[in-house]
């Protein structure tokens, strides 16, 4: 099995998401907010790995962290395995992660039409 079919599904209910976005907000400003955060994201990995190289000054990680947050989490993916940079640190993984699992359950609720915060909320 390839390892990054998981990625590759969690892509789907934001894309979904998205899509119907667009019929409310222009897609052009979708698509160069998802570019510009996904460079950045990229940019930062990649500067984090050559000044852990040369044993510089670090990137914080909670800035990693923020980049995935704004919308940056594919392109952090991607620069995890491009840059073999922050695949073992078990700490920084699960915080990654839960980030991506945000992202999962806010698409999921936007594509639901927030049904089940409304079920749940009804719940208490």
């Amino acid at each position: 099995m390839n390892r990054h079919i998981p990625i590759l599904m969690c892509g789907i209910l934001p894309l979904v998401a998205l899509y119907q976005l667009c019929g409310q907000i222009n897609w052009q400003f979708i698509l160069g907010y998802g570019s510009l955060i996904s460079l950045i994201t990229f940019v930062a990995y990649w500067q984090d790995k050559r000044r852990a190289q040369k044993q510089l000054w670090r990137v914080p990680e909670k800035s990693l962290h923020i980049f995935e947050l704004l919308g940056g989490w594919p392109a952090a993916y991607l620069a995890q395995q491009v840059f073999r940079h922050k695949t073992s640190k078990r700490s920084f993984l699960i915080v990654y992660w839960s980030i991506v699992g945000i992202y999962q359950i806010l698409a999921l609720e936007w594509i639901t039409n927030w049904r089940i915060s409304r079920w749940l909320g009804s719940l208490i």
